[in-house]
């Protein structure tokens, strides 16, 4: 049986279902976040609405911090599905989604070139239903496909290893360039397109370590050099030349000094962290499949000699190190590398069950494990608190999503103590996909006060149906209050929607208390005018403070 569901298409097919089950519940449920999110789609919105595919802008203000890739994608599917004017985000989502399941795919392909089958899709699971990778499937950002590049460039550069390793004879053609060679500088390209260095970065660093390893470099030779970045600067120059005419040197001289080395010389955004900061969070963005990954990667470490198992570890470890060692860290940064670290903790989880030995023993601390369960502890609280402090009250989503979350915790702690570890996985990953998928489906939606933008929209669309004039907000500058209201939102001070208020008369402004003053000062004698039409409260998640905003308008002389 076994057997069965590891060879032909299969495997894909069943990691095809997967995704569907773990990516698409909450795509289209889950309002546009703040602030990433909303910024990318709203630039991308611009883009369609002016035609202009080359500059990045966030209304006017240039956006110049991340290639052009996503953004095309996400116009591609919105052109196809949706509209520019539309105010619903799933279809800008879809890049995301498609990202990560071709990410799992490829996982399994290369996986089991690099490895076996049985690892290669136990590792493909494993990555699928993993926290990081199911939150980044859902937003409309850069890295779940930026994921999808770092595995067919890695898995291509591992092809060529392993078979060098093994003593395989490759073919080089001597006119063009090599078909999986292809794959490797392609990829690449398109991994710059995505989020600039980062790939690159991971591509050195793997090799780098593996040539030292191994004091031996022959075996890029069929990768063709030369050839291959000629083909890698093919798919990057023609945009990168386009952007240079458009403004200059300014988009590489902003992303250079205004994103890139304020990340590697300080926390940048009050994201700074100290080193070991990755190691701790795997616990909980690596879960269900963290529970055994330290168990499993000591194990691994074992098999070392081996040519796959040598190249998954230089994958995951000298990058890993490099993202330790950055200020500036996000949890979502070292998701290029769980691929290698899903792959090995299969690996070595199927090889210690086959040879009987025991993958957990009482040497490793309980701490971990029982982190491990607190995370489905935590999940279990959240879905039945959040939606009566944060929303409307309790929904019946939480009857599902609670015990789902609690009862992966437990049964994966128990039965990793007992020395069963498939079973641990098999339930952790199953409970904790039923209870993801409810949360991100049913739970978060419903706590409405971290929706502050879509209820300011609800109330401004049914007061003012578009079109409408542009509508000014105050003192709630979120960049998602900019995509459902439009491109044309008036952001700014008290005074600036009281003046865009006296300037336009049927317009619209939202005000948030603290703006109160300053907006009514501005007015000035037309205050006697102003109309107080609703208000809306909620949490600005993003800055962590409870805001209470009232819609205004000047009636009619």
């Amino acid at each position: 049986m076994q057997r069965f569901f590891l060879t032909g298409f299969r495997p894909y097919l069943i990691l095809t279902l997967i995704c569907a089950c773990l990516y698409t519940p909450g795509l289209t449920a889950i309002p546009v976040l703040d602030r990433d999110e909303a910024r990318y789609v709203q630039a991308t919105r611009q883009m369609l609405e002016s035609g202009d595919f080359i500059d990045i802008r966030f209304q006017e203000e240039p956006r110049y911090k991340k290639p052009v890739a996503v953004y095309w994608l996400q116009a591609a599917t919105v052109a196809l599905v949706s509209d520019a004017a539309a105010t619903e985000v799933w279809p800008y989502r879809i890049p995301s989604a498609v990202g990560a399941w071709i990410a799992v795919l490829l996982t399994f392909a290369f996986g089991a070139r690099l490895l076996d089958r049985r690892s290669a899709l136990l590792g493909a699971v494993l990555l699928a239903s993993s926290l990081m990778l199911m939150l980044e499937a859902h937003q409309a950002k850069t890295d779940a496909v930026l994921l999808a590049t770092v595995v067919a460039t890695l898995g291509a550069l591992g092809h060529f290893y392993v078979a060098a390793r093994r003593q395989e004879e490759l073919p080089v053609p001597k006119r063009w360039i090599g078909g999986m060679a292809a794959v490797f500088w392609i990829s690449l390209g398109l991994g710059v397109l995505v989020k600039g260095p980062v790939l690159p970065m991971v591509v050195v660093a793997t090799t780098a370590l593996l040539v030292a390893w191994d004091r031996d470099w022959r075996w890029l030779r069929p990768l063709q050099p030369l050839k291959g970045m000629l083909l890698a600067a093919l798919v990057v120059l023609p945009w990168a030349g386009a952007m240079a005419i458009e403004s200059g040197l300014a988009f590489f001289t902003e992303a250079v000094e205004g994103d890139i080395l304020p990340k590697l010389i300080s926390g940048h955004e009050s994201h700074g962290a100290p080193p070991g900061y990755y190691a701790l969070l795997m616990v909980a963005f690596f879960w269900p499949g963290s529970l055994l990954a330290l168990p499993a990667l000591v194990a691994a470490w074992g098999e070392r000699t081996a040519a796959g198992v040598r190249f998954c570890f230089a994958w995951l470890i000298p990058a890993w190190i490099v993202f330790e060692l950055v200020p500036t860290k996000l949890p979502h940064y070292v998701l290029p590398l769980y691929p290698a670290l899903a792959l090995l903790t299969a690996y070595a989880v199927l090889a210690a069950v086959a040879a009987g030995r025991a993958i957990v023993t009482r040497r490793w601390p309980v701490v971990w494990y029982g982190a491990w369960a607190a995370v489905g502890g935590i999940l279990a609280v959240a879905a039945i608190a959040v939606p009566p402090i944060l929303g409307d009250g309790f929904t019946a989503w939480s009857l599902l999503a609670a015990p789902a979350a609690a009862g992966a915790g437990a049964a994966g702690f128990i039965l990793a103590r007992r020395q069963r570890p498939l079973a641990a996985l098999a339930a952790g990953v199953t409970l904790g996909a039923v209870a993801l998928v409810t949360i991100m489906e049913g739970v978060v939606v419903r706590a409405s006060d971290l929706w502050v933008s879509r209820s300011i929209h609800a109330v401004v669309a049914d007061l003012a149906p578009a079109p409408r004039p542009p509508v000014a907000v105050s003192g709630f500058s979120e960049p998602s209050v900019v995509f459902l209201l439009g491109t044309d939102t008036v952001l700014g001070v008290g005074a600036v929607a009281a003046e865009h208020l006296l300037a336009e008369p049927d317009a619209l402004a939202v005000v948030e208390e603290r703006q109160e003053s300053a907006f009514r000062d501005t007015l000035g004698d037309q205050v006697d005018a102003l109309e107080s039409l609703a208000s809306v409260t909620g949490l600005n998640y993003s800055r962590g403070r409870t805001v209470t905003l009232t819609v205004y308008r000047l009636a009619s002389p």
